[in-house]
Formats: structure tokens, C-alpha cells, sequence
């Protein structure tokens, strides 16, 4: 019963769907007598849209690092030893001050 229910449903939405797709049902708009409202709106949605692609674009690189880390990193011990040589050689050439009176 439930998967003729489906079926049913489906051809309905497809019908529909077929229906509003026709050219009887298609109609064309002229933007010419459209007012200023139209225009900012459109305006702010396009700015809207722009601007999320700063998250997307900081996702999709983080992502990216993170998978090219997960198939070329290295192992912990490596990550650790280098950061510990990374710090020896930054204080490497650094003594203590003197302070003369």
C-alpha cells in the first residue's frame, strides 16, 4: 500500500511539474516597468551572495589543507622534533642583555 501511495504521489508532482513547464504556462516579464524597489532588492540579494563567498572561500581552503594533510602528513613524532628544532635555532643567537649601572 505504501509504495503505490509513492507512486501515486509521484506521478502527481511529475504531472505538475510537466503541467507548469508548458508554454501555456510560461510568461514573460518586461524589468522596463519594474520600479527602484526591484532594483535594490536585487541589489542587496547580489551583495548578499557575494559575501558569503568569504566563508566558503576559508572552508573550502581549510578543507583542502586538511585533506592534503590527512594524505601527505607526517607523523607526530617528526611534527613535534621540528617544532622543538624550530624554537632552538629562533633563540639560538640571543644572549641576555647586560644592564650596566
Amino acid at each position: 500500500m505504501a509504495t503505490v501511495y509513492k507512486f501515486v504521489k509521484m506521478q502527481l508532482m511529475a504531472f505538475g511539474i510537466t503541467l507548469l513547464a508548458t508554454p501555456a504556462f510560461a510568461r514573460s516579464f518586461s524589468v522596463k516597468d519594474a520600479g527602484i524597489s526591484l532594483w535594490i532588492f536585487i541589489i542587496v540579494g547580489a551583495v548578499i551572495i557575494l559575501l558569503q563567498l568569504v566563508p566558503a572561500t576559508i572552508l573550502f581552503f581549510s578543507m583542502v589543507g586538511t585533506a592534503s594533510a590527512a594524505v601527505f602528513g607526517r607523523k607526530k613524532g617528526q611534527e613535534e622534533q621540528e617544532a622543538k628544532e624550530g624554537e632552538e635555532l629562533a633563540f639560538a643567537g640571543s644572549a641576555p642583555a647586560r644592564i650596566e649601572k
